[in-house]
């Protein structure tokens, strides 16, 4: 059974176990690596007639996974209006549409207000989520976000630029948590990110900036608060790029371990053992 539905969560019609896949779907595509996508994410893209995508940063690779006959529109070079109009003609027709998104659609992308347009025309939708970089980039370094005694908090954010972001919101603030911080759209900034994270953060901190992240040429640069910077420009790196920032990067891991799986400590499934 599929239900579908809109943004604000409210099914297209009453579900059963005859209701159909929606016309329209959202696909996160993940990081880069075609395998990191979904299983229904491919399975939309098996069955869609036209793919609208970001042709900079979704893999070729992935369009592979379409039928035969399939459309291709790349997103790079058209408005909202032009992709708005590409689906809802597509729809007429009674056509199956991906709108293929590079990661999770939910994160960094301009997912609602696509979503807002459908919602207004009355057309059904579903959104499949994908991997986002940040888990990409902690598999790569076999890293864990949340470590015990280190870091219980992951904040996900972006420093401000030609999008604004909110004064309650802004790195200066986040910074004083102390928490491990994935940083967004924000490499080509680094040097002024470093600076405010300086006030916060031991110059010692590790620090991984993320290049294209499980691509073929993927760079994880690894480096610390008061170096990283450097390093970045060094290699040239301008966008694409994840700034990764905290005590749970250490290359050398932390002697701590979880309650989880201690044996003094009992839960719903095990007793306390001596």
């Amino acid at each position: 059974m599929h239900r579908c539905g809109n943004a604000q969560g409210l099914p297209s019609k009453a579900p059963d176990e005859r209701t159909e896949p929606c016309l329209v779907a959202f696909v996160g595509a993940g990081p880069g690596d075609p395998e990191l996508i979904t299983v229904k994410g491919r399975r939309r893209l098996g069955d869609a007639d036209l793919v609208i995508y970001a042709g900079s940063l979704v893999p070729q690779d992935l369009l592979q996974m379409c039928k035969p006959g399939t459309t291709f529109m790349d997103s790079a070079s058209m408005t909202l209006e032009e992709t708005h109009d590409a689906i809802m003609n597509a729809v007429r027709r009674g056509l199956k549409v991906v709108r293929l998104h590079t990661g999770d659609p939910s994160l960094y992308g301009a997912v609602h207000e696509q979503m807002r347009l459908l919602d207004e025309a009355g057309v059904a939708y579903e959104v499949v989520p994908g991997v986002s970089a940040v888990f990409a980039a902690a598999a790569e370094l076999r890293s864990q976000l949340t470590v015990p005694e280190v870091s219980q908090t992951l904040i996900v954010t972006r420093a401000a630029g030609k999008t604004p972001v909110p004064e309650r919101e802004s790195l200066e603030r986040l910074a004083a948590h102390g928490a491990t911080l994935a940083i967004y759209l924000s490499v080509h900034d680094i040097e002024r990110v470093v600076r405010t994270l300086s006030a916060w953060y031991a110059a010692h901190t590790p620090v991984v900036v993320a290049y294209r992240v499980s691509w073929p040429d993927q760079i994880l640069l690894r480096g610390t608060l008061d170096n990283i910077a450097e390093k970045v420009r060094h290699a040239g790196i301008r966008r694409h790029a994840l700034i990764l920032v905290g005590d749970v990067f250490q290359e050398v891991r932390p002697h701590v371990r979880s309650r989880l799986y201690d044996g003094s400590f009992a839960h719903g499934y095990r007793d306390a053992r001596s």
